[in-house]
C-alpha cells in the first residue's frame, strides 16, 4: 500500500473545515475494521485512510505546524500502513476501570510472545509480529502495533476461508471469527499496491 507523503496531509486550518465529515467517515470505516476479541482486547486494522486520519488528529490536538515535525509524524505513522501481503493493526487492551489498569496490564505480561496472538485462515496460522518497545520485563503497554505476514496462498484463500483471530495467554483466551464484510475490508489491504 502506498506510503503517505506531505501532500496527503492537510494544514490544520484546512483540516478543521472538513473534520466533522472526515470524522464521520472514519467512524464508519473503523467499525468495519475493528474486531473485538474477548472482553478486553480489540484490533483496529489500519490502512492508508486510517493512518492519515491519525496524523491529522495528532496535528490538530498537539497544534503541530512545523514542517519537520509534520514529516516526522508521517514517517512514524507510515510504518502502520500494511505492505502488500500483510495486515497491520493497532491492538488495544481495553480497561474501563482506572483502578484496574495496573492489575490487568500486569496479568497480560507476555501477550507479545511469538505464539500468543494468531490469525487462522482455515487450518493455517499466521502469528502476530509485535512492534518492539511496547513492553518490558515488568510492564506492558495498553496499545501495541502488530503485523501479520501472509503467504500468497493464504491471501488467495482469505475471503473464502474461515478466518479467526485467536489469543491464547495464561490470563486471557479468546477467539473472534471475522465476518464477510471484515474479510472484504482486510482482503483489499493484502492486495492493494
Amino acid at each position: 500500500m502506498k506510503q503517505l507523503t506531505r501532500a496527503d496531509i492537510l494544514e490544520n486550518k484546512d483540516y478543521l473545515q472538513i473534520r466533522n465529515q472526515r470524522r464521520s467517515e472514519m467512524i464508519e470505516l473503523k467499525k468495519k475494521r475493528r474486531i473485538q476479541v474477548g472482553p478486553r482486547i480489540s484490533f483496529t486494522f489500519e490502512n492508508r485512510e486510517t493512518v492519515a486520519y491519525q496524523i491529522q488528529e495528532m496535528m490538530r490536538v498537539e497544534y503541530i505546524t512545523d514542517p519537520e515535525r509534520i514529516q516526522f509524524e508521517i514517517d512514524v505513522y507510515n510504518d502502520l500502513i500494511p505492505q502488500p501481503g500483510s495486515l497491520s493493526a493497532t491492538l488495544f487492551i481495553e480497561i474501563s476501570d482506572s483502578s484496574q489498569i495496573r492489575t490487568v496490564l500486569d496479568s497480560l505480561q507476555g501477550l507479545d510472545a511469538p505464539d500468543t496472538v494468531v490469525i487462522t485462515i482455515g487450518e493455517d496460522k499466521v502469528f502476530a509480529e509485535f512492534e518492539p518497545g511496547h513492553s518490558k520485563e515488568d510492564r506492558i503497554s495498553a496499545v501495541h502495533y502488530v503485523r501479520f505476514l501472509l503467504t500468497p496462498d493464504q491471501i488467495r484463500r482469505f475471503l473464502e476461508s474461515q478466518v479467526e483471530i485467536r489469543i491464547k495467554h495464561p490470563a486471557y483466551t479468546a477467539v473472534a471469527a471475522l465476518m464477510r464484510e471484515q474479510k472484504e475490508q482486510l482482503s483489499s489491504d493484502l492486495t492493494r499496491q
